[in-house]
C-alpha cells in the first residue's frame, strides 16, 4: 500500500497526497482534535461552509518521473493523430515539466550551502533548457495546432524565468558563485527576449504584474486540459433534508391547527385577546419551526456522507473516479479505538478540552486503464486553515530575562497546536500516524510526525 503524504502547501495550508491504481479504492479518514481555546466549534464554523471554503481536492495523470532528468517526450506532431490528440499531448507533456521544475526547485532551495546549491541549480538550468529546445524544435506549421502551442509556450517560457528568477532570490549569495549566477540570469533575460520576440504578451499587459499574473494563471489552466479531471461536485441527501423539513413542518402545523380550532371553539366571537392568542401561537411556531428542524436534521446526517465528487477526463469525457466525502464534528465516544489511542500517546499537558472535527474521502477509480505511460492518477486533498485562526491571538505578553544586574525584555508569540491523526485504509491494511501541527495567527510554525504504525484491520476499527 502506497502511504498517503501530509505536508505543509503554503502558510496556513496543507496537503495530502495519494497515488491510486486502475479500479482501486481507497478511504482516508483526517481527525483533528482543535482545542477549546481556538474559539472553533459547530456554532463558529460549521461544516458546509468550511468545505465549501476551505477543502479542495484535485486528481491528475501521475508519474513518478518528477524530474527533469526524467521528463520524457510525450507530444506528438501535427501531422499525427486528430487535433484533441496534439493538445492533450502537448499539454502532458508540459504540465510534467512544470511539476518536476516545481519539485527541483523545491529541492534546490533546501540546500544552504553554496558549494551544493549552485552546481545543482546549474545542471537545472541545463536540462531545463534541453526540455524547451525539445519543445520548439516540434514547433506546429497548421494554425488550428498554433494556438494551442502558442500558449503553452508563453506560459513555460514564463513559468522558466519566474523559477530561476526565484532561485536566485531566495538562494545563498557568494561572490565565489557570481559566474553561475550571471548565467542563470542570463537564462532568465533569453527567456524574457523570446516572449519579447515571438509578440506573446502585449505592452500594456507586461506594464502591469496583476495582469501578466493573471493571464499566466488562466495559461497554466489551458494546459492542464485532459491532464487535471475535471470535478463536478454533487449534494448528497438533498430529498433526505426536504422530507424531513416537510415532516417537521407538518407535524407543527398539526399542532399549530389545533390550538387554532380549539381557541376557536372558546371563543364564540373575534375579539382582542382571540387575536392575540392566535398571534402568540403562530409566532412560537415560527420560532420554535427552524429549530427543531436544524437539531432533528443535525441527528438524523451523523455518518451520512455529504458530497461527492465525480472526476472526468476533460478532453474525452469519460468518467475516471469517484469521491465520497463526509465531514463533520463528533465526540470523543464516536472516535475508533486505533485513533483514541494515538491521541492518548500525548503528553498529560497536551491533553487539553477540544472539539473533534472528523473528515473522510473515500474514492473508487472507475477507469480500466488511463493514458499510456501513466499507471496511476495523483489525489491532492488541500486543508486551508484559515479559518482555525480567525479568533486566536496574534502576540501574547513579554519574556523578561535577567543578566546580571541588567534586565531585558522580548515580545513573545502565542502558539497553538493541532493533534491531526490519520487513517489510511486499503483493502485489508490500514496505515495510521499522528501529527502535530503548531500555528500561529500568521502560518504553521512546524509539522511533526508522530507514532506511526500498519496493520490488518478488523470490525472493531473499521
Amino acid at each position: 500500500m502506497q502511504q498517503t503524504k501530509l505536508a505543509q502547501d503554503e502558510s496556513l495550508s496543507i496537503t495530502l497526497n495519494h497515488q491510486l491504481l486502475p479500479l482501486e479504492q481507497q478511504r482516508i479518514d483526517v481527525y483533528m482534535s482543535l482545542p477549546n481555546e481556538m474559539g472553533i466549534s459547530p456554532q463558529t464554523l460549521d461544516e458546509q461552509s468550511y468545505f465549501h471554503s476551505s477543502i479542495k481536492t484535485r486528481s491528475a495523470y501521475y508519474s513518478d518521473q518528477l524530474h527533469l532528468p526524467l521528463v520524457r517526450s510525450r507530444f506528438i506532431s501535427a501531422q499525427k493523430g486528430q487535433q484533441d490528440d496534439y493538445r492533450v499531448n502537448l499539454n502532458l507533456f508540459c504540465y510534467q515539466i512544470k511539476m518536476a521544475l516545481d519539485l527541483d526547485v523545491k529541492q534546490a532551495l533546501q540546500q544552504r550551502e553554496s558549494e551544493e546549491f549552485y552546481p545543482t541549480t546549474l545542471e537545472l538550468a541545463t536540462q531545463t533548457i534541453a526540455l524547451l529546445k525539445k519543445l520548439r524544435r516540434n514547433s506546429p506549421s497548421d494554425q488550428k495546432f498554433k494556438s494551442y502551442y502558442d500558449n503553452a509556450d508563453n506560459y513555460l517560457s514564463w513559468h522558466v524565468e519566474q523559477s530561476f528568477l526565484k532561485i536566485l532570490a531566495k538562494g545563498p549569495k557568494t561572490s565565489e558563485d557570481s559566474e553561475i549566477r550571471e548565467q542563470l540570469l542570463a537564462l532568465c533575460q533569453a527567456e524574457n527576449d523570446y516572449r519579447g520576440t515571438n509578440q506573446y504578451n502585449s505592452k500594456t499587459t507586461l506594464d502591469d504584474p496583476n495582469r501578466i499574473t493573471n493571464k499566466m494563471r488562466l495559461l497554466q489552466r489551458l494546459i492542464e486540459y485532459g491532464v487535471v479531471f475535471k470535478k463536478d461536485v454533487r449534494h448528497l441527501n438533498k430529498n433526505l433534508k426536504r422530507a424531513v423539513r416537510g415532516c417537521v413542518t407538518a407535524i407543527i402545523m398539526a399542532f399549530v391547527m389545533t390550538l387554532v380550532l380549539n381557541a376557536r371553539s372558546s371563543f364564540t366571537e373575534v375579539t382582542i385577546v382571540l387575536v392575540a392568542l392566535l398571534g402568540v401561537i403562530y409566532g412560537l411556531r415560527e420560532t420554535f419551526k427552524d429549530d427543531i428542524t436544524q437539531a432533528l436534521w443535525r441527528r438524523i446526517q451523523q455518518g451520512l456522507p455529504k458530497w461527492q465528487h465525480t472526476f472526468s477526463n476533460s478532453a474525452t469525457k469519460t468518467k475516471v473516479a469517484k469521491q465520497t466525502i463526509w465531514l463533520e464534528y463528533i465526540k470523543a465516544s464516536r472516535l475508533p479505538p486505533i485513533v483514541s489511542k494515538q491521541l492518548n500517546k500525548r503528553r498529560q499537558q497536551n491533553k487539553l478540552a477540544a472539539q473533534l472535527l472528523h473528515f473522510r474521502s473515500e474514492t473508487k477509480v472507475i477507469a480500466k486503464r488511463f493514458l499510456p505511460g501513466y499507471d496511476e492518477i495523483q489525489q491532492q486533498i488541500t486543508f486551508n486553515l484559515t479559518p482555525f485562526v480567525r479568533f486566536l491571538k496574534k502576540g501574547e505578553g513579554r519574556l523578561y530575562t535577567s543578566d546580571g544586574n541588567k534586565i531585558s525584555q522580548q515580545g513573545v508569540e502565542r502558539r497553538y497546536q493541532i493533534n491531526m491523526v490519520l487513517v489510511q485504509t486499503q483493502k485489508d491494511e490500514q496505515y495510521i500516524q499522528r501529527f502535530k501541527v503548531t500555528l500561529n495567527r500568521s502560518g504553521i510554525i512546524n509539522i511533526e510526525a508522530m507514532n506511526k504504525s500498519v496493520h490488518k484491520t478488523n470490525k472493531e476499527n473499521k
